[in-house]
């Protein structure tokens, strides 16, 4: 195994583990699924999901990773040559999600640089839709959002400089330096947000149990849904990074440890951003299930309305919000664009800043074609489609391919060398049967969803996506390695 691909440490690993889990989904949608799925009563599915589900498929990913030692695609070549373009075809879509998360990045960095002087003004709304953000309008498809295309070129170029370094000095280095800063930035927002007027009305709109959902199925589901989102789960991410592990690592317990501040980080965040949305509830007379969005709408329009009325200690916080979704979105990015970078780079004998380059020119142009005037709405068709039918379906099949074929037995042994936290019969359950029956119904409910009030347009990106990612998938498998 070459140095560029060892962790100097387990701590490495951990904060690039941490890095790759802790995104935007945890800053801006976690607080809108605990609301909106029965508030306090909620964490009853939540931890119920992460014991069945997110902890024994980051252990079966870990052991793989560490047992085989090589890329994602080589491993599932190494279990049988037919499952390498399964391999592919969950890098490729990996890939085209590190594709649209730039662009949300760039829609990031615009308001951070607008941040300090409050430069979307009073309409908000009117200044995503003009200048960052777009709209569902199909005829301002022809023309480019400037201030967004240059600031994704910009975080493109941050990808790279991090990204072509080996994997210690370049994710490893940085992770240990975001990681840390986006703990305290985030502790300093939700603090202080704590203290603000209205706060407790926030907090108690969040946490007001709803014990009857407990027996909707769709909470149980939004809730397993919310730990494979939340955790990376099945993108090839954990598997790849555990496979630069030193040896002697503790898989078990360094799963725990991501687990635990991956869930502590999005709990504590939901509490800062509802104290802040009960301070606009307060100030502004309109009631919280008003003000309660999801995802980019939250942070780009509620949040910096919020901002406007918070005076002088609104130009802090502001920036520094803006700062810690960049930071979060930076170490998710370069988990993202791990697998695909790691597997080409191995398959045809590519040095690693060679293949980072090449990839980064690729997956820019694509990114720049995803600024123009309908940004935001094919950012969100495609996210929807990505996550809900391409990376739900191919976790399943990883769960079946790692369970039923390879077999976990030998995993076990490995597993047990060296953590705390031992797994045996139980666990082998879990991979084996329950998770591949919970997998298949998320993906069938999200499939339902997703085609059943999905328009013409919508349905032709889908389709361009299946095609490429398959397409290039299958030349990907054929074409001949080069060791």
């Amino acid at each position: 195994m070459g140095e560029q691909h060892q962790w100097d440490s387990s701590l490495s690993f951990i904060f690039a583990m941490i890095g790759a889990a802790v995104g935007l989904g945890n800053i801006w949608r976690f607080s809108y699924v605990l609301y909106s799925n029965g508030g306090g009563s909620f964490f009853i599915p939540y931890f119920i999901a992460i014991a069945i589900m997110g902890i024994p498929f980051l252990i079966l990913e870990y052991g793989v990773g560490f047992s085989f030692n090589d890329s994602f695609s080589n491993i599932l070549k190494k279990i049988n040559p037919k499952f390498e373009i399964i391999a592919w075809i969950l890098i490729l879509l990996i890939f085209v999600v590190v594709i649209y998360y730039m662009v949300i990045l760039g829609w990031d960095l615009v308001y951070l640089l607008s941040s300090f002087n409050f430069g979307w003004g009073t309409d908000t709304a009117a200044y995503f839709a003009n200048t960052v953000g777009g709209s569902s309008n199909l005829s301002n498809s022809g023309f480019l959002l400037i201030p967004t295309t240059i600031c994704v070129i910009l975080m493109w170029g941050v990808l790279l400089y991090i990204s072509h370094k080996s994997v210690d000095d370049g994710i490893g280095k940085f992770s240990k330096i975001l990681i840390p800063l986006l703990f305290i930035i985030m502790g300093i927002i939700i603090i202080y947000a704590l203290t603000l007027p209205g706060a407790g009305i926030g907090i108690d709109a969040l946490l007001k149990p709803n014990w009857a959902m407990l027996l909707d199925v769709n909470i149980w589901l939004a809730a397993f849904a919310q730990i494979i989102f939340s955790l990376s789960m099945g993108q090839a991410i954990a598997l790849t990074y555990a496979s630069y592990l030193p040896e002697k690592s503790k898989l078990t317990d360094n799963v725990l440890i991501v687990v635990a501040s991956n869930s502590a980080f999005e709990i504590f965040t939901a509490f800062g951003v509802f104290s802040i949305l009960g301070f606009m509830s307060l100030n502004s007379g309109i009631p919280i299930n008003e003000l309660v969005t999801e995802g980019t709408g939250l942070i780009f329009i509620v949040f910096p309305r919020i901002f406007n009325l918070m005076g002088p200690l609104g130009h802090i916080i502001a920036p520094l919000l803006f700062v810690a979704i960049l930071f979060a979105g930076i170490t998710s990015a370069l988990g993202f664009f791990e697998p695909i970078l790691n597997s080409i780079s191995s398959k045809f004998g590519m040095s690693r800043k060679k293949t980072a380059l090449m990839l980064t020119v690729i997956g820019c142009i694509f990114s720049v074609m995803l600024t123009t005037g309908i940004s935001s709405y094919l950012v969100r068709i495609i996210d929807s489609f990505v996550n809900e039918f391409g990376i739900l379906l191919l976790i399943g099949v990883q769960c079946i391919l790692f369970a039923w074929v390879y077999g976990l037995d030998s995993l076990i042994p490995i597993l047990n060398e060296n953590g705390v936290l031992k797994v045996g019969k139980l666990w082998k359950v879990i991979i084996k049967y329950v998770l591949p029956v919970f997998l298949i119904i998320i993906w069938v409910m999200g499939i339902i969803k997703l085609f059943s009030d999905a328009a013409r347009f919508e349905l032709i990106i889908d389709s361009i996506i299946i095609v490429a990612v398959l397409v290039i998938g299958f030349v990907l498998t054929k074409m001949k390695a080069i060791n």
